[in-house]
């Protein structure tokens, strides 16, 4: 019998997410995703609870309207600059920028605009204001051993490197 993803399983899954407006991918993950069912969720509720008793091959997809997971749209961390002030390997859309608050808070910059003299950067969830739709594939469903329940998801391969002892990667 075929297992199903159900609390304590090993899941592992690639997946798309595609805007609903446009059509446009907006992520891939040709890398299967692990993690542990009903001990981390790190895909969004509404995606958790359509993979539950699924198995393996099956394909889902799920619609998600990102207004119920971010917060609304914030035009203040939309900020243009010269593109002069900004070190040269952050030149590049799509490389993201963690920023420092002054009380020691951090916080995700994306670059999403470069032209021949600003940069501009968002500091909102590229996902916020969209409707998606989350495109699963499950790949793997299986008892967790102690050790991914531990980790909460695959146990890192070691590398025996020449004469080293071994190391998680």
């Amino acid at each position: 019998m075929e297992e199903t993803v159900q609390d304590g399983k090993l899941v592992e899954l690639t997946y798309t997410i595609t805007d609903d407006k446009s059509g446009n991918v907006l992520t891939s993950v040709e890398f299967p995703l692990g993690y542990i069912h009903g001990q981390n969720e790190i895909l969004a509720p509404a995606v958790h609870a359509e993979i539950e008793g699924k198995k393996v091959g099956d394909t889902i997809k799920v619609p998600i309207d990102c207004n119920q997971l971010y917060p609304p749209r914030d035009e203040d961390l939309v900020i243009t600059d010269l593109i002069d002030n900004v070190p040269e390997e952050y030149r590049e859309v799509g490389t993201t920028i963690v920023m420092e608050s002054n009380t020691g808070k951090t916080k995700n910059f994306i670059v999403t605009r470069i032209d021949d003299k600003t940069i501009t950067i968002d500091g909102n969830n590229p996902l916020c204001g969209r409707h998606v739709t989350f495109n699963l594939n499950i790949v793997t469903v299986r008892d967790a051993t102690e050790e991914e329940i531990a980790e909460g998801g695959p146990a890192l391969p070691e590398v025996d490197i020449e004469g080293a002892s071994k190391v998680p990667v």
